[in-house]
């Protein structure tokens, strides 16, 4: 078994190893730390001065990364949490997404920044949110998140492909998670790739009774919804799991479900959950029996208290719950 966090790490390696002009920057990387959360674990030590812990300034670290890019390299910038990307964004919005085409010619910008996201860990108001929302419609600027169905490296791969900086998301909750492999999930799902988009599958349904929309870090709490509403409600479900979540990819088979749902955890209004069923209505609207529903987290700071947290993030339960009315 392979976690989420051990697989990420094995990435970089390979990554960095394949590519002498690829450069990780971001705050207490080194060894014998190796980040916060362990994802850059051994790459200084193996990689020496391609691998740098940097001071205290998320802005400086994005900077000096979106130059790297701009000179010719390829850089990944780790944000210890994705709270503190506020503190990139005029380099993100201003200068690296701008510089892939305000020359005169098209500039390829391979910068990749990683942000560790999400709650239900109890780190508190300003180590917990999914601020998505904040960069979804900057032109030249493309949002991924990480999924335990993927393939980290390719996804590093894809984003650097594009030649504009990414964004790439990784739910906190992940790292402890396995990946899944071979198609099968558990006893009762499996899943197929499609491109950048998982879908999550009962054997032998083809057309579903809702088929929900949700972000790498929802996977878990969406599958536990899906197995309560099959159990007990006899409801099943497909769940579609998009690692590029702006542009939005092609989603598959969503015509053949009677609702549709997104899910997510970043705090509602003007959410990416918005920005999906958007792109989706007109071309669904032919067929669709209900309003597509949107679930997000409350308008609400995240309390470090575990019990008011799990009030104010997205839960099984609240996703259970919404497609029971939707469909009632």
């Amino acid at each position: 078994m392979t976690r989420v966090s051990e697989h990420l790490n094995r990435a970089l390696h390979d990554l960095m190893e394949a590519d002498p002009h690829l450069h990780i920057l971001g705050e207490d990387i080194s060894d014998p730390y190796g980040g916060a959360f362990k994802v850059t674990k051994g790459l200084s030590t193996r990689f020496g001065t391609r691998v740098r812990s940097t001071p205290l300034s998320e802005g400086a670290i994005t900077g000096v990364g979106a130059g790297l890019a701009l000179a010719g390299d390829r850089a990944i910038v780790e944000i210890m949490f994705a709270d503190f990307v506020a503190l990139s964004f005029d380099q993100l919005v201003n200068f690296a997404a701008k510089s892939t085409s305000m020359y005169g010619r098209p500039v390829p910008i391979p910068l990749v920044v990683r942000c560790p996201s999400g709650g239900n860990r109890g780190y508190g108001p300003t180590h917990s949110q999914s601020p998505q929302k904040h960069f979804i419609g900057v032109p030249g600027l493309a949002l991924f998140e990480m999924t335990p169905f993927h393939d980290a490296g390719e996804l590093f791969t894809r984003m650097f492909a594009l030649g504009r900086p990414c964004l790439f998301f990784e739910d906190k909750v992940l790292y402890t998670r396995r990946m899944y492999s071979g198609g099968v999930v558990d006893d009762l799902f499996r899943y197929e790739l499609d491109g950048d988009v998982a879908r999550v599958f009962l054997d032998g349904v083809t057309e579903p009774d809702c088929t929900l929309i949700a972000s790498g870090g929802m996977t878990h709490r969406a599958l536990s919804a899906m197995r309560a509403l099959l159990l007990e409600q006899d409801l099943a479900c497909e769940l579609l799991v998009p690692a590029r979540l702006h542009p939005l990819p092609e989603l598959p088979g969503l015509e053949r479900a009677r609702h549709v749902c997104v899910v997510e955890d970043g705090s509602e209004g003007g959410t990416w959950g918005a920005e999906v069923a958007r792109l989706l209505y007109p071309r669904l609207w032919s067929g669709l029996r209900r309003p597509i529903s949107l679930i997000s987290a409350a308008d609400s700071v995240i309390p470090a208290a575990p019990h008011l947290e799990r009030e104010v993030l997205v839960q099984a339960g609240r996703i259970q719950q919404t497609i029971m009315e939707a469909l009632s």
